[in-house]
């Protein structure tokens, strides 16, 4: 109530009129963090709801912790740590990289409110904890923060903001990243050498080798990780992909509370099954011994289909189109991870080619239904 109080007290000043008012935006996003806003609509159709979009995404980062918290014993567990020591070596590690991530985005999100005179949209609270999770460990500060304003001033900002992106957010600051910097995303500079009696860097990456997981099974056709090591999560990758029971543990979350798409998130891991034993029946011969289940273990696919695959904004908003998308979806990563071993991780580019299709396909899955029902009619 102390709290309640003190907000409304300061409220005048930044409202119409007040000595801050130009801070308006700001002090609305706090206000709204803090609580449900009081506002409700005056005329037409609404639907009452106690459930806004802050809301909605505090529930996705909650989905996410799992496999967060295990990023952190994994990296902790690969220098020989155990227990607490090893999840807190973890957690010290990756929080200055969330930390840049959100100061970065939302200082960024927070300048466009204010110049636009707009409400600071939600969308970062999730991209912004996202974004250090499919990054490898290592990654420089100063590069995770020009990812994050690439991704925010030419992924969103310029197409409107949260809502008008095409692309994923998150995504899009990878995708940067792994291109303009790729020895520092998947070469030699990842890694540095505190190796381990597993084989493995701290940084996750297999020290005999050279290679991730999902890369040592794409150049070899094999996998010296066992397929329970590998759902477990105790495998080189990036800092949340790893551990596909924690992320299927986020995926129950996000389905329970009715936040993600089931048939987005099904398709997508229907897709890559699918591709995954037509290569296994008649694919390169090093892929043919490989189990298609697999793909869904190694790699982002499984954090991809379930976090980043079923984004509302940039996936498709038809159910028959989201049948679709999400079954192209995992079919193109799996075929980008055979055919194409210069991009052994796949799901990234299948994910935002897939979103730049998804509106022509709700297209024509609406107009597919407005002839249907056009026929009826006649009938």
């Amino acid at each position: 109530m102390g709290l309640r109080k003190l907000v409304d007290k300061i409220k005048p000043t930044f409202s119409e009129g007040g000595k801050l008012s130009f801070l308006a935006s700001t002090f609305d996003a706090f206000e709204t963090f803090l609580y449900v806003p009081n506002t409700t609509t005056k005329s037409g159709a609404h639907i009452r709801d106690c459930n806004d979009m802050k809301r909605t995404m505090s529930v996705v980062i909650l989905a996410l912790l799992p496999a967060f918290f295990f990023g952190c014993y994994w990296a902790g567990a690969q220098v020989d740590l155990t227990g607490f020591t090893a999840g807190w070596y973890g957690f010290v590690r990756i929080l200055p990289m969330v930390a840049v991530s959100y100061i970065v985005g939302l200082g960024i999100e927070f300048a466009y409110a204010q110049i636009r005179k707009e409400e600071v949209n939600e969308g970062y609270l999730v991209t912004g904890l996202l974004i250090p999770m499919i990054m490898p460990i290592s990654t420089p500060l100063w590069m995770v923060a020009l990812g994050v304003a690439f991704a925010v001033i030419f992924g969103k900002e310029v197409f409107g903001g949260t809502g008008m992106n095409i692309f994923n957010p998150a995504l899009t600051a990878r995708v940067f990243v792994f291109f303009a910097f790729t020895p520092q995303m998947s070469g030699e500079k990842v890694w540095y050498s505190d190796w381990t009696m597993m084989g493995v860097t701290a940084e996750g990456i297999d020290a005999a080798t050279g290679a991730t997981a999902l890369e040592q099974l794409s150049t070899t056709g094999e996998m010296k990780w066992s397929a329970m090591d590998a759902f477990l999560g105790f495998i080189p990758g990036s800092f949340g992909e790893t551990s596909t029971l924690c992320i299927l543990i986020g995926a129950a979350i996000l389905l329970f509370t009715k936040v993600a798409s089931w048939r987005t998130m099904f398709s997508v891991f229907a897709g890559g099954l699918a591709l995954g034993y037509l290569f296994q029946w008649c694919g390169p011969e090093e892929w043919r011994n490989i189990p298609a289940y697999y793909h869904i273990l190694v790699g982002g696919f499984a954090l991809g289909a379930v976090f980043m695959a079923t984004d509302p904004v940039t996936s498709a908003q038809t159910n028959t189109g989201k049948y679709i998308v999400g079954f192209m979806t995992g079919a193109l990563a799996v075929l980008v991870r055979v055919v194409n071993p210069a991009y052994p991780e796949g799901m990234m580019l299948a994910i935002l080619f897939m979103n730049a299709l998804a509106p022509t396909i709700d297209y024509f899955v609406v107009e597919a239904n407005i002839k249907r029902r056009k026929k009826l009619i006649k009938k």
